[in-house]
């Protein structure tokens, strides 16, 4: 379990889950996320995501955009 307060920065695949989003991690697994705006254009698309641990899996969202490495 990575620690409430710690920062993630990750690549992965923007996806719908239930009635939220989440971050298809490249490393393997998930991240629930917490988002202040719904990011339409990068669903089902790699994407960068920065932001706070806020709970178990969950990330309160600072950023999200394009992974310019791959895109």
């Amino acid at each position: 379990m990575t620690p409430i307060g710690m920062r993630i920065e990750e690549s992965g695949t923007l996806i719908r889950e239930g009635g939220g989003f989440a971050l298809r991690r490249d490393q393997g697994g998930r991240w629930k996320l917490d988002l202040h705006r719904v990011p339409v254009d990068h669903v089902e698309k790699r994407v960068r995501v920065s932001g706070v641990v806020v709970g178990d899996g969950l990330i309160d969202v600072v950023a999200i955009g394009p992974d310019q490495l791959t895109n």
